[in-house]
């Protein structure tokens, strides 16, 4: 008995359709773009320091923004307990630049542009392992119109720049890339 090309056709895609599954469950292709590069069965918590302010213009909120969203970032990117004293990681650090610049200069000879540039120094150390330790300063920054007065956009500004600061240090340090 021989069959129809049309009837081996539709017998092969059945077959393709019934072994896609235990194929596809046999092997897994996993990416993390935004979890930490950490063992948990070495790691389990993180003792995250204050980060003072050390820059010679002082915004006080600042302080706290930043180690907030460094602090939430940790917790929603990792299984790390954050914990008080000795711990398996340690970051720590100083908030070393709060800087305004001209950027643009408009016809006039004023600037169009100024950006406020903030500069945090981080040492992070690991206790398990030695030569994954971090001492290093990171810097991020955002331009506003120079129309607009600094305490008006000041608030926004630091939450953006300490969002960028905390990608970059979390990338440096824990994200391991």
């Amino acid at each position: 008995m021989s069959l129809s090309t049309a009837a081996r056709r539709w017998l092969r895609a059945l077959t393709l359709l019934l072994l896609l599954p235990v194929c596809l469950s046999s092997c897994r292709i996993s990416y993390k773009f935004n979890g930490a590069a950490l063992d948990y069965n070495v790691y389990h918590t993180i003792h995250v320091a204050e980060f003072p302010i050390r820059a010679a213009l002082v915004y006080p909120p600042l302080q706290q923004t930043f180690e907030n969203q460094l602090l939430d970032y940790i917790a929603r990117n990792t299984r790390l307990q954050v914990v008080e004293g000795s711990s398996d990681l340690q970051l720590e650090g100083e908030i070393t630049g709060y800087n305004l610049s001209p950027q643009a200069v408009a016809e006039d000879g004023y600037a169009s542009k100024t950006r406020l540039s903030i500069t945090v120094r981080v040492k992070y150390t690991d206790t398990r392992q030695e030569g994954k330790d971090v001492d290093q300063s990171f810097s991020a920054y955002r331009d506003f119109d120079s129309s607009e007065m600094l305490t008006d956009v000041q608030d926004q500004l630091c939450e953006e720049i300490s969002k960028d600061l905390v990608d970059l240090i979390f990338n440096a340090t824990l994200g391991n890339w």
